[in-house]
């Protein structure tokens, strides 16, 4: 509308539209439009409040060319517009009574970017709506429509008011759930409580409301009613129309009934003339297979009935696989092909009955070969006895799924080695005339009364028949194995095929059924190309006659098992022709052929196996868990060994026999397990554990046995100790030269030489320094070198020997701490003092030992697992409190000259004659000093030390030059003290090692503030 008369969107049916189509017109005279159409301004305006005025849309001016422009600007509303009289027609623009009389449309000019658009353009669209325009027409024919504008608005006006009329109908009228028996709605429908007046007398008034009320449901009703018949009149063309079109749809059913009735005729017409012939041929051929499969049937009872006599000639050779082959060939055709059979119903039990003897037998069987192979002497060759005996049973047992026949071999191994060790010990104890068998009955006794020696002889003799055990069960276990893998192998082998001929099985078996009955397939249904049944019938024949004996010969064969035809069964041959009345001939003696051929198969010992035997063996899973329980077995065998030979060992040890051998023996006890033990792991691929920990919890004894020996004898070295410089003998120096050349281990005793080759030296020499060593010091690194000869030779003992020798060496520097330091040594040697050269000579004794612990670290850390590495710990502790001790001895060497210069010092005067008497002394027990530690310490050592004592020499003559007043001031007593001063620093520099020593005196005297 706010576009004008020229934008008029109403449909037109006049010159603006041809044949139906709507064309829209434009005027020529419309102004162009610039801008988008905007709603017309509110016909009934308001005063704006101050939010709404805020909020009003600016825009450009519609009315006037001046002044901002609103809503509020608007001269005329939209009815009084509509409804000017002074216009002849209302399409006439209403703007005009605002914009002047004057007002003319101007002329729009063309768009460039529009193309002119004729009626050859619409001339495919109403080639494609022809057709449905054509069905539109004839149905505004059959149910014409109120077209034009006026018949619009009517009927809008009309719904409107309908739709207005609807409204005065209260909402719970039109509620699904609406039922007046509802207590509640009966009562908001009918109010009765309007009606009950007071004394139950009705009023006039009551009489009004209920008229009233009456009046208003009744235009409810009416109203309803006007709206339904007028909804009614709008589509009674569509119900006329659905009427015809019933009466269309009946006549077409009429066409159809005739047309089937018709269909069925024809069809039985068919069935009299051409099916019931070629069913009653069906028929007749259905009862000649029949047959032939009766007398198929016969014969293979024939055959079943020789079972028990052939597995009775079977079993009489051992022939267990055979008679057990055929015996499952037999019940699966009694299952399969003879099921029901009354004369058998005994025979599946007897068999089973059968088959479980036979399980019992070769159970018995394999437990007497166990026990003969393993008892039997142990130097005899072969190993494995009767191999295809065992294989066959093992086959037996396989196929019977006795899988539990490996714990049979297991109990005759258990009693096959406890054998093995009473064998050996009777052998041994023959040949020592020391030990009388008739007294000493018990073998443990026995071996406990031989020498470690004879013992020991025992052990080796133990041992290798313990390999010759187990190398004979490995070769036992593995013909066993051989036989389990190769069962394992048939198995996937005939999976692999049933896969791969499952699919042409399929194909062969279902789309032509010919092969087994043959012009079935042709007789089931016409062919495509339209031949007669009859015609289909002689060509099968002609194809198939020959087959047609081989199928009735063999009979029907069962998918899974059953008797496999001998290849010496005779076939018909592929180029015979066979017709329809030589069948039956031809049949009979076909079968006869192949029933002897059968019967051949079924008595035949040892003949090809049937398919029923792959299905009795045992499943891929089964013989895998049986590979690995003979994998097991073998480990059981290695560990077997091991217990036994531990036995051996416990028997030795009970009384602790071994706890008191010589480390030597006890190496090559060591070794010898080891070595047992590595032969076994070898052959068996087992690390067994038990004759390990057997030979660690001895070595444990061992161990502790030899350190508390080792920590008795250094106590006692040091208790006696009078720490004074010993000589240090050639092989203690030769034992050092092999440590720096990296051989942490005893060295081999050298044959003695010359005189001056074996005279003692004064020092020891390690790595180009003196060490003055005390006696027990040399012992000392001999013990621990002891130590790591120990865990070279038994590897499993290293923590336990590490945490020993740690022992060792704190038990060391404790206990000389508390002689030395402690002195600890007046009483237990009877010293009459601790001197300053006892203290040197325990400091560098410490000294020796601290430089050997990173090289016995290395050496443990070698022989140690990567996750043991922190019981190493224990070195770096020693090492700090060795390090600890050391300072202790410096700084009580330190402490003795402290007291000395605090005693001395402390009576210093300064006067004459000079040097004086106190400087004198003091200089004369610095030169006892010196003389005592500088041949015991290192040059550098004895440097630190002499300047820690000068130190404290300058501390206490500062305290005492303060205590008398001198001061440095040039004066005569700074003078004197200078001279003494220098005295002192001349001596202390005439000391050999200290020549270079800085003497500075500065700090002697106070600084003045």
């Amino acid at each position: 509308m706010a576009s004008g008369h020229g934008s008029s969107t109403a449909p037109h049916t006049g010159a603006g539209g041809r044949d139906g189509i709507y064309c829209k017109e434009r005027d020529a005279s419309s102004p162009p439009r610039q801008h988008p159409g905007r709603s017309l301004p509110d016909v009934c305006p308001k005063e704006p409040t101050a939010g709404e005025a805020r909020g009003l849309r600016e825009g450009p001016s519609v009315v006037s060319e001046h002044g901002r422009w609103t809503v509020y600007s608007s001269k005329v509303n939209l009815p009084a517009a509509l409804n000017d009289p002074r216009l002849a027609k209302r399409e006439s623009d209403f703007f005009t009574k605002s914009w002047g009389l004057d007002f003319a449309d101007t002329e729009v000019m063309p768009s460039f970017y529009l193309p002119n658009i004729s009626r050859e353009d619409f001339g495919p669209y109403l080639q494609e709506t022809a057709q449905r325009e054509r069905i539109h027409e004839r149905c505004k024919a059959i149910c014409p429509n109120k077209d034009g504008v006026e018949a619009v608005s009517s009927i809008n006006q009309n719904n409107e008011k309908s739709r207005a009329e609807l409204e005065q109908v209260p909402k719970i009228f039109m509620r699904p759930e609406f039922a007046l028996e509802d207590s509640a709605t009966f009562n908001a429908v009918l109010p009765w409580s309007h009606f009950n007046s007071a004394g139950g007398c009705k009023s006039s008034r009551d009489m009004a409301s209920s008229r009233l009320l009456q009046e208003k449901l009744s235009h409810y009703l009416d109203v309803v009613e006007v709206s339904i018949a007028r909804q009614i009149s709008l589509r009674s063309e569509a119900f006329f129309h659905a009427m015809s079109s019933q009466h269309e749809l009946q006549d077409r059913l009429r066409s159809t009934q005739g047309a089937v009735a018709v269909l069925r005729g024809r069809t039985a017409t068919m069935e009299r003339v051409m099916c019931r012939g070629p069913l009653s041929l069906l028929r007749t051929a259905l009862e000649r297979g029949n047959c032939a499969r009766l007398y198929d049937k016969l014969k293979l009872m024939a055959a079943v009935h020789q079972t028990q006599p052939t597995v009775q000639l079977l079993l009489a050779t051992s022939e267990f696989v055979g008679a057990l082959e055929l015996i499952a060939t037999t019940k699966e055709v009694l299952q399969q092909e003879l099921q029901g059979i009354h004369s058998f119903r005994h025979l599946g039990s007897q068999l089973c009955e059968l088959e479980k003897l036979i399980d019992k037998m070769m159970v018995e069987d394999f437990s007497m070969y166990t026990r003969s192979d393993l008892n039997r002497s142990l130097r005899e060759e072969p190993h494995v006895l009767e191999k295809e005996r065992l294989e066959s049973l093992v086959f037996g047992l396989l196929r019977q799924r006795k899988l539990d026949f490996l714990d049979i071999y297991n109990e005759e191994m258990i009693q096959a080695a406890k054998g093995i060790v009473t064998q050996c010990v009777v052998d041994s104890v023959v040949n020592i005339p020391d030990i009388d068998t008739d007294v000493v009955t018990k073998l443990a006794d026995q071996m406990r009364l031989m020498t470690f020696l004879q013992w020991f002889d025992l052990l080796q003799s133990v041992f290798s028949s313990f390999l010759l055990f187990l190398q004979r069960v490995k070769a036992t276990l593995s013909v066993i194995r051989n036989v389990v893998l190769e069962a394992l192998d048939s198995n996937q082998k005939s999976r692999l095929l049933a896969e791969q001929t499952t699919a042409p099985a399929a194909c062969h078996a279902s789309p032509p059924p010919h092969q087994s009955h043959p012009g079935e397939a042709e007789l089931a249904y016409l062919t495509h190309e339209g031949l007669f049944i009859s015609d289909a019938l002689s060509d099968a024949q002609r194809a198939h006659g020959g087959p047609q004996e081989k199928s009735s010969g063999l009979g029907p064969r069962p998918q899974h098992g059953g008797a496999v035809e001998p290849e010496g069964s005779p076939r018909p041959q592929q180029g015979e022709a066979v017709g329809p009345d030589r069948a039956s001939s031809d049949s009979a003696s076909g079968t006869t052929e192949s029933s002897s051929g059968r019967d051949q198969g079924f008595l035949a010992a040892g003949g090809a196996v049937s398919l029923s035997g792959e299905d009795m063996m045992p499943s891929e899973l089964e013989l895998g868990r049986v590979a690995n329980n003979i994998q097991e077995l073998l480990y059981a065998a290695s560990d077997l060994s091991h217990d036994r030979c531990v036995k051996v060992l416990m028997a030795r040890a009970k009384d602790g026999s071994l706890e008191r051998l010589s480390p030597g023996e006890f190496v090559g006890l060591s070794q010898a397990v080891e070595a047992f033990a590595r032969s076994t792991e070898d052959l068996c691929c087992r690390r067994s554990v038990s004759l390990r920990g057997a030979l660690q919890s001895q070595a444990n004894r061992f161990v502790h046995r030899f350190h508390e020996e080792r920590k008795t004898k250094l106590s006692l070295l040091l208790d006696n100790e009078r720490w004074k410089q010993a000589e240090v003998p050639v092989e203690f120096q030769h034992l050092v030269d092999s440590i720096a050349d990296g051989r942490i281990a005893l060295p081999e005793r050298k044959p003695p030489g010359n005189a001056e080759e074996r005279k003692p030296g004064d020092f020891l020499l390690v790595d180009g320094q003196k060490y003055a060593v005390v006696g027990t010091v040399l012992l000392l690194i001999r013990i621990f070198l002891e130590y790591c000869q120990c865990i070279n030779d038994i590897p499993s003992i290293t923590t336990d020997l590490l945490s020993r020798l740690a022992d060792l060496l704190k038990h060391f520097n404790s206990r000389s701490c508390q002689l030395v330091l402690g002195a600890g040594a007046l009483q237990v040697v009877g010293l009459k003092t601790i001197t300053t050269k006892n203290l040197a000579l325990a400091s560098r004794c410490l000294q020796l030992v601290v430089h050997y612990i990173p090289l016995i670290r290395t050496h443990f850390e070698t022989k140690l697992q990567p996750k043991q590495y922190s019981v190493l710990r224990h070195f770096d502790h020693i090492t700090k409190d060795y390090n600890d001790h050391i300072a202790e001895i410096s700084a009580k060497l330190v402490a003795i000259m402290d007291s000395l210069f605090e005693k001395v010092l402390s009576k210093y005067e300064v006067k004459a004659p000079m040097p004086s008497a106190c400087f004198r002394h003091v200089c004369k027990q610095v030169s006892k000093m010196h003389e005592a530690i500088s041949e015991l310490l290192p040059e550098q050592q004895t440097q630190t030390l002499f300047w820690r004592i000068n130190g404290s020499f300058k501390m206490h003559l500062k305290r005492q030059l303060a205590r008398l007043g001198v001061v440095n001031d040039g004066g005569p007593q700074h003078g004197l003290v200078m001279v003494d001063v220098a005295f002192y620093t001349e001596n202390l520099l005439s000391l050999r090692t200290l020549e270079n020593m800085d003497l500075s005196m500065v700090e002697i005297w106070e600084h003045k503030r």
